[in-house]
């Protein structure tokens, strides 16, 4: 029983660290490369919304993976990179989610994968190897 509860928390804290660490680093690009706001903020403007909210992706890809990463308030940083995901995909790919890569893989793999091991840490939690276990 408490080797399945050692390796329970270690399983959380790989998944916790995989996910807080990739989407971590395409926020740390985007704070050293101003331009990337621009960017997303003429993609919201072309739908119609606000381009200051182009700063909103600073809560999933600083906040969200920090809090994953230090497993303190994990499923609300989950949440905060599953949500991520979702608006990344709605205004930037969505042409391509039926579409396949040129090694015959789905085009939308890498966000899907954030997605879900996002949504794995929003359902599992922290584990036993944290700042606030859960």
């Amino acid at each position: 029983m408490l080797q399945r509860l050692h390796s329970d928390g270690l399983g959380k804290l790989i998944l916790r660290l995989a996910v807080g660490v990739t989407i971590l680093l395409h926020g740390i690009h985007k704070v050293l490369n101003p331009g990337s706001f621009d960017w997303l903020g003429s993609l919201l403007a072309n739908v119609g919304l606000p381009t200051f909210l182009a700063y909103g992706v600073l809560l999933g890809e600083i906040v969200g993976p920090l809090m994953v990463i230090l497993g303190s308030r994990a499923r609300i940083g989950g949440l905060l990179i599953a949500g991520n995901m979702v608006v990344a995909v709605l205004l930037a790919h969505l042409g391509e989610f039926w579409t396949l890569n040129g090694q015959g893989g789905w085009t939308l793999e890498l966000q899907a994968m954030f997605f879900a091991a996002a949504v794995a840490v929003m359902l599992l939690g922290s584990g036993r190897f944290a700042i606030n276990p859960d």
